[in-house]
């Protein structure tokens, strides 16, 4: 899949806020595999800008609610 991401998400954490949603139920809604949701969960894999609004609309959220990029002062 590729190296690591810096952006981290609260995807999980949305799911279970949202009536305990699996990951395949919300790669069902966003038209993707559970194994993608897993990898984006996991930091493994950046969704497209397209798919990571899809993600937040399907919670209701901002997309800064879901993901997040550190401030360079982190570094």
């Amino acid at each position: 899949m590729g190296k690591p991401t810096r952006v981290t998400n609260d995807i999980r954490a949305l799911r279970f806020a949202n009536g305990e949603m699996t990951q395949a139920e919300l790669a069902d809604r966003i038209g993707v595999t559970r194994q993608t949701v897993l990898a984006i969960e996991q930091g493994k894999y950046s969704p497209s800008l397209e798919l990571a609004f899809q993600i937040a609309r399907v919670f209701g959220v901002p997309l800064d609610a879901v993901f997040h990029y550190p401030e360079e002062s982190e570094s």
